[in-house]
């Protein structure tokens, strides 16, 4: 059989992650220092685990509502209100297979053969993939390290066409670490109102914002809640990456035929996680403080350590990367990256993995102890002065 003729042409177009192809280079190598993967180094806290362990005691082990336990989709409800100021009915909110299944159903349940969807980059790997899977265009916003990698509103009034259905609203960044405030989001909200374009906002690090300044959802000012689809979950906030639990909250008419997409793609959330999150939501504001104290100390440490090597690197303000500038070295991203895993044994993505626009830096997770980033800024040092030695 001729498989190349038999698969789908969009499938087949995908672009392999970039993140897990040096991830997985760095798992056959021992002593390998691996800062490739967003995934933090805390444990779950003790009593989200004791929760899942008691529901699965008691034998809560059945599918839940499709959309979600009705106690769980209270609790975000109070959530959402108590750290967001965000006002939804638990009618309003889908539990999800980690956010990225929120992204995958709010865009299919969008995004019709032909619509435009604005993505900013650089940014997390999927948007792509899945605008182009529905059919979608996807239309790339490159923002500058100038502009401190937000969007502008300039950038997003000339991206507009009559094709616009979507803009994908990515803060705080995955990869820069920026974020937008609520002076920036209001001049993209001014853009968006009037228009029938609509907003998927990925906040899956709205915890994760340093500098005194708390995170502000575009869905809270005034008439872009009825726009807006807000993709969170539990994984970044409170170490859950592997319970695989997410949410999507955004105007009721949306949500039900995400959760009848989910009906028929996936069914419902994991049980025992779903359990877990509710006491997540409840108990453990505490442990997101002091996991971001933790991670605040480490953003410190990587980007002085960086631009104390000569690698200009851009200010995280949010979520747990750095993203520092390689261009000095005169080596795409690509080259850096590989190179630094040959000779040095240490792993960072590559920029462009992120987008075009990501080429010429290269992304570092400080999810990971203070031990290992030092380490590991020790051996590029090393790198870079032999580098320097090689040009001289």
């Amino acid at each position: 059989m001729d498989y190349d003729k038999l698969l789908a042409p969009a499938a087949v177009a995908m672009r392999p992650s970039g993140i897990r192809k040096f991830f997985d280079l760095a798992a056959e190598m021992p002593h390998c220092i691996s800062l490739g993967v967003g995934e933090p180094d805390f444990k779950t806290p003790w009593a989200i685990r004791e929760a899942g362990i008691d529901s699965l005691e008691h034998g809560r082990t059945r599918y839940t509502a499709n959309a979600g336990l009705a106690e769980l989709r209270a609790e975000i409800a109070r959530y959402l209100q108590r750290r967001m100021e965000l006002r939804y009915d638990p009618t309003q909110i889908l539990v999800t297979v980690g956010g990225s299944e929120a992204i995958d159903m709010c865009v299919r349940a969008l995004v019709a053969p032909g619509d435009e969807v604005i993505i900013p980059e650089p940014c997390f790997v999927c948007y792509d993939p899945i605008t182009t899977l529905s059919g979608g265009v996807p239309v790339h916003i490159a923002c500058r390290q100038e502009d401190e990698f937000r969007l502008t509103a300039e950038q997003l009034k000339a991206a507009i066409t009559p094709r616009t259905k979507l803009l994908i609203l990515p803060f705080p960044n995955n990869p820069t670490g920026a974020v937008m405030e609520r002076e920036h989001l209001e001049a993209i909200a001014e853009v968006l109102r009037g228009t029938d374009i609509l907003v998927l906002s990925d906040e899956i690090y709205a915890e994760l914002n340093y500098g005194g300044e708390k995170h502000v959802s575009i869905a809270s000012l005034p008439g872009m809640a009825e726009r807006t689809i807000v993709v969170n979950g539990f994984s970044k906030a409170y170490a859950m990456t592997g319970w695989r639990l997410g949410y999507a909250a955004g105007p009721q008419p949306i949500i039900k035929v995400m959760t009848k997409i989910h009906q028929s793609a996936i069914m419902s959330a994991p049980t025992t996680s779903q359990y877990a999150a509710i006491v997540a939501l409840r108990e453990c504001d505490s442990e997101i403080e002091r996991m971001r104290d933790e991670y605040n100390q480490r953003r410190r440490l990587v980007v002085k350590g960086f631009n104390d090597l000569g690698l200009e690197c851009f200010e995280p303000k949010g979520a747990f990367y750095c993203f520092p500038c390689i261009k000095s070295t005169g080596m795409t991203s690509q080259q850096f990256c590989t190179a630094l895993l040959e000779k040095k044994q240490v792993a960072l993505v590559p920029g462009d993995a992120f987008g075009a626009s990501g080429e010429g830096y290269c992304r570092i997770s400080y999810a990971y102890s203070v031990e290992h980033l030092k380490e590991a800024l020790r051996r590029i040092g090393e790198f870079l002065a032999e580098l320097r030695a090689e040009k001289e």
